[in-house]
């Protein structure tokens, strides 16, 4: 990139009232003066940045199409993008831009979306991405990322980032459900607990919802081990797998439509390696959720901790009948 002149100027990025992602992005921004950041008039995550960065950060308006277009042509000329907005339409209003401009020239642009899945909460089906993983992982080369809260994002970021791929990125600022390891790779899980009776595997906020059903299954004697995916693509194979064969029921929890997110990652994995398995998918079943608050949407959807314990729990009473020989849905 030496023989490419500067399009931007390169200030110090200093603000004491930055977030964490915030933070991180200054740092990359001083140590590499090749990163944009660009939003499609989605400044939740980064409103500080707009006064600190100068011309290295550009808002287009809604226009996520635009900001794609815009992205990929910035890319091309050496540059880093790391372009936001809402999930709903930068996965959806933008897909062929992304598809087309991105994925297939394999451009290093980094997609941020905001509230994915059940952060939504309140809104209505036309701002709810139930099919984001599946819509960004169908794109060849492009990775998907989704972190169970804000320090996991942090975590993987600075490797998501580097990476000269194409990636989408469920953004999340939700408070740690768990100590996670520091050791991150690109297609890496994290599991906690020894696989026995129940493995859930899961990604996204569900996964302390995850942990509070493994405390309440462990009280009624039921041992469960968790598998944080992180990353939807590439996934790690190996964990699911290891995971799948070692627990009499696997679950997968996701807030994603069953078809095309993890549930259906998972079976083609198992069949594309010969290998069985018991498994429960809890996600929606070719619906959108109850618009709602979070605790409120968790409740109504039976994805609480206690919901799906006791969904697990029904499950394996029901499998554990003569008859019930095939896989069961919730």
């Amino acid at each position: 990139m030496a023989n490419i002149l500067p399009l931007f100027t390169v200030p110090h990025c200093t603000c004491a009232n930055m977030n964490p992602y915030e933070t991180l992005l200054s740092q990359l921004l001083n140590n590499d003066d090749r990163t944009i950041i660009m939003t499609a008039e989605n400044r939740a995550a980064i409103r500080h940045l707009s006064t600190t960065i100068g011309q290295r950060f550009i808002d287009v308006g809604i226009c996520e199409q635009s900001m794609i277009g815009m992205a990929a042509g910035l890319a091309l000329r050496g540059r880093i993008p790391i372009v936001h907005a809402l999930s709903a339409f930068l996965c959806m209003r933008a897909f062929e831009f992304i598809r087309t401009d991105v994925g297939i020239a394999n451009l290093p642009v980094k997609l941020v979306g905001g509230v994915a899945g059940i952060l939504s909460e309140a809104n209505g089906p036309t701002h709810q991405a139930l099919e984001d993983v599946s819509i960004m992982s169908g794109i060849p080369h492009v990775g998907v990322f989704c972190p169970a809260d804000e320090e996991d994002m942090l975590i993987g970021l600075p490797s998501i980032l580097s990476s000269p791929q194409p990636f989408y990125i469920r953004y999340t600022n939700a408070p740690r459900s768990i100590k996670h390891s520091r050791e991150f790779s690109i297609g890496q899980a994290e599991t906690f607990g020894e696989h026995g009776d129940v493995s859930i595997i899961t990604y996204g906020p569900l996964l302390r919802q995850a942990f509070l059903a493994a405390e309440l299954l462990n009280a009624r004697g039921l041992s469960v081990s968790i598998v944080n995916v992180r990353c939807l693509k590439p996934i790690d194979e190996e964990t699911l797998l290891i995971a799948a064969q070692r627990a009499t029921v696997v679950v997968t929890l996701e807030d994603h439509f069953q078809r095309g997110g993890l549930y259906s990652i998972l079976c083609e994995l198992l069949v594309r390696h010969g290998a069985q398995a018991t498994v429960l998918p809890i996600a929606f079943d070719e619906r959108w959720f109850q618009p709602a608050m979070m605790d409120d949407v968790l409740k109504h959807e039976k994805m609480d901790g206690f919901a799906i314990a006791q969904r697990i729990e029904d499950f394996i009473e029901t499998y554990r009948q003569p008859e019930s020989w095939q896989i069961h849905y919730s």
